[in-house]
């Protein structure tokens, strides 16, 4: 895994959130470490309610709340998208995620199938992604989501970004989307193919007929990737190699140039 602006909602929709909840301009005052996070937690809390997230679901999503070094540290030094596609790929295990994705794909034909018919993304990518965020689901991460994402609101580097991910993300647990407990990457990506909280809000879809939203199930994730790509201009039918016509879409996944490559190398060995 690893976070370098990838999944990033377009600034018109940042826009969308900010007028919904308050302008930024009011927002509680950023800090570079610990020292003034608890008291930027109680202002925040004041103005997330009186912009109607409810003091239950504040409370609840807060009780086990802490400034979270580990992501700041993460967030300071994220030295992988530095490397060569070359490096990238090995590193990521890319062979291993072809071979596995080969049969995940013949294994799960039927899913792939619909998600395709129903947005027009074939299997591949969705199986790239898939496989680089979360080893197919086997580690969504294990970082407590709203501590995660609180710390990046009040950090100073790109607080005004996270505190409109920290406003989705309480809206995932008014809805009952996610518990306040919940815990994924350590930038806040949740799921199997690591939405960060505005993204579960505008592309997560009920993948498995099962009525509701839960990007830790497979079904759910991968339909919701195949929405987000199609949100991004997925065109159907269309290629996802550098200077085709969909190589876009993958661009909007993730801004890190290796990643992208990376994405539409795997996507196109295991769609062959």
């Amino acid at each position: 895994m690893g976070h370098s602006g990838r999944r990033l909602i377009s600034l018109a929709a940042v826009a969308i959130l900010a007028a919904s909840f308050g302008s930024p301009a009011n927002a509680a005052k950023c800090g570079n470490n610990a020292a003034g996070f608890g008291s930027w937690v109680g202002q925040f809390k004041a103005e997330a309610a009186a912009s109607g997230i409810s003091a239950r679901t504040l409370n609840a999503a807060f009780a086990n709340a802490g400034y979270a070094t580990k992501t700041i540290s993460l967030d300071r030094n994220q030295k992988s998208f530095k490397l060569s596609l070359e490096q990238f790929m090995q590193k990521r295990g890319a062979p291993t995620i072809i071979s596995k994705g080969r049969r995940l794909k013949q294994q799960n034909a039927a899913l792939f199938s619909r998600i395709e018919k129903k947005y027009g993304v074939p299997a591949g990518p969705l199986i790239a992604i898939w496989g680089m965020e979360s080893g197919f689901g086997g580690f969504t991460g294990n970082q407590h989501t709203v501590s995660a994402v609180a710390t990046l609101a009040y950090d100073c580097r790109r607080s005004a970004y996270f505190t409109e991910q920290l406003y989705a993300l309480l809206q995932l647990v008014q809805k009952g989307w996610i518990s306040p407990d919940f815990r994924g990457a350590a930038h806040g990506e949740i799921g199997q193919t690591q939405f960060l909280p505005a993204n579960v809000l505008r592309f997560g879809v009920d993948g498995d007929g099962d009525g509701r939203i839960n990007l830790a199930g497979t079904g759910d994730a991968l339909a919701s990737t195949a929405n987000f790509l199609r949100g991004h201009g997925w065109s159907r039918g269309g290629g996802y190699q550098p200077g085709q016509a969909n190589f876009g879409a993958i661009q909007g996944w993730n801004s890190a140039g290796v990643y992208q490559k990376a994405i539409a190398i795997i996507g196109a060995e295991i769609d062959q």
